[in-house]
């Protein structure tokens, strides 16, 4: 249960300038052949997610407290976070002016009111949920309210309440287009179009149909990768510009 209840990495408070999101390990060298290539093949789990955000800009007072906390938590690689993937740019998300909108924040309540600080609920404009779990590798979902269909691919993510938490996944074949339809949620209609996708890395815990799945910020379990640190190097003008480097968190 080391995975369940993470804190949230607040990658927005942090403003990267660089973003990297892998899926390295999913193969071994398997010697060469007899034409001299070298030949692979894949691992049955399916390798490790990473991510890294580099060139943050941290300068208020706030943000430095952040980020020291960031370190004294982090440094080590021995404690999780929940790293979000900021994938805003390249989802089936709905756009408004020229920006995709992954998520709609300033929701009011029934009568119109917001919170006591101007805020308001905030959700997700593209969501799916788990018809099937084929294999490991093969998952049959449905997808609500997406702007485009399903094509070459988009990361994903699953909450494994069982042990493993929030995972992330990214699809690398469409296996079969199974159309389109509507579905009622709490008494709304919303259209959805059904998929069974290979995906990568494989499922990390069984999952049940009706399971949400992410598109919006997905998010995994994450620890600092082994060697490197939260750094608080500061510059002129108390500006510190640090690096982090994640990889998938496994006991």
């Amino acid at each position: 249960m080391a995975f369940l209840g993470l804190p949230l990495l607040h990658i927005d408070f942090l403003k990267p300038q660089r973003m990297s999101f892998d899926n390295p390990g999913n193969a071994l060298g398997g010697g060469r052949n007899a034409f001299g290539q070298e030949t692979s093949f894949d691992l049955s789990g399916g390798g490790f997610v990473t991510a890294t955000y580099g060139g943050c800009w941290v300068q208020s007072p706030e943000e430095h407290e952040y980020v020291t906390w960031l370190a004294a938590y982090l440094n080590g690689s021995y404690r999780y976070i929940d790293v979000p993937l900021k994938t805003d740019w390249q989802g089936p998300f709905p756009t408004f002016g020229r920006f995709p909108q992954p998520i709609i924040s300033g929701i009011p309540h029934s009568d119109g009111a917001l919170f006591s600080d101007g805020s308001g609920y905030s959700q997700a404009t593209v969501w799916g949920e788990v018809v099937e779990q084929v294999n490991s590798g093969v998952l049959r979902m449905r997808v609500f309210n997406a702007s485009r269909p399903l094509r070459w691919s988009d990361w994903f993510s699953i909450y494994h309440p069982d042990g493993k938490g929030w995972r992330a996944y990214r699809y690398w074949k469409i296996v079969e287009d199974h159309g389109t339809g509507q579905q009622v949620i709490a008494g709304t209609s919303y259209p959805y179009r059904e998929y069974t996708l290979a995906i990568g890395p494989a499922l990390r815990e069984a999952i049940e149909p009706g399971y949400r799945i992410e598109f919006a910020r997905p998010r995994f379990s994450a620890k600092l990768k082994p060697g490197t640190s939260v750094s608080t190097d500061i510059e002129g003008f108390w500006v510190t510009r640090p690096t982090l480097q994640f990889e998938e968190a496994f006991n």
